[in-house]
């Protein structure tokens, strides 16, 4: 079975036997790690990268009133932070959601990996700016758009990403999360969640059952909430191993 990070990585680029075998060997020595703990606290100094290999997690930022808002989700496949030993200190924490296979990878590793495989370079590379993307798409979605429209966004891009990892079918798939976090990444109280999701619902783009979420009418859904998937920037042919070009 691929490791979700290969997986990813294999929807967009040709990886060799030995960029397989560098990427398990990394990876290889994972922990299981409790619901709502941190992983990294806002400030500390890392000399590791965090992968998580099953699992939610979150980077989230605390308000002066106690209050969280959640600034990216983290799912399987995704490296925390890829380069924020060029940053110091890190400005933000991270946390599980759910009980999480957390991998936490020494930056000499990672340095080694990507100076001697320079497929996984450019791979790890993409990876970090696809982060980058889904971040600037998250402010149009939050700062512009209705409830509905954000939270119907947001079931969009969990369908796209989980599916790149093998995690989703073609219209479903498990959504561990509380109200309250999808309130804490969409800046909604939980109360205005539920009405959300209800009227979701009653529309027919969404079906819900326990923490299991499906879509009668994928495209219709994406209609709806004006989620173009352009920006997770998933290669139409699934491969590109090109040498990215200056301009």
């Amino acid at each position: 079975m691929l490791s979700p990070l290969i997986q990813k990585l294999e929807g967009r680029f040709a990886l060799s036997d030995s960029d397989r075998t560098a990427l398990r060997s990394a990876s290889c020595h994972g922990r299981r790690v409790a619901p709502r703990t941190d992983l990294v606290w806002e400030g500390d100094l890392p000399d590791h990268v965090q992968m998580i290999r099953s699992g939610f997690a979150c980077r989230y930022k605390v308000l002066a009133a106690g209050t969280r808002s959640i600034v990216a989700y983290v799912i399987p496949g995704d490296i925390c932070d890829l380069n924020v030993a060029l940053l110091g200190a890190v400005d933000h924490s991270i946390g599980t959601i759910g009980a999480c296979d957390v991998v936490s990878i020494p930056r000499q590793v990672l340095d080694d990996l990507t100076g001697n495989h320079p497929t996984l370079n450019r791979a790890l590379r993409w990876a970090s700016l696809v982060d980058e993307a889904i971040q600037r798409e998250w402010i149009v979605n939050l700062g512009r758009h209705p409830a509905e429209r954000k939270v119907a966004h947001l079931l969009c891009e969990f369908l796209c990403r989980l599916q790149a990892v093998g995690l989703a079918g073609r219209d479903n798939y498990e959504l561990p999360l509380r109200q309250s976090d999808l309130g804490d990444a969409t800046g909604m109280s939980s109360v205005h969640v539920n009405r959300t999701l209800q009227k979701l619902r009653g529309s027919g783009l969404v079906r819900l059952k326990g923490k299991y979420v499906s879509f009668p009418d994928v495209e219709a859904l994406q209609a709806f909430a004006q989620f173009d998937p352009s920006y997770l920037h998933r290669s139409p042919g699934g491969v590109d191993d090109a040498p990215l070009r200056r301009r």
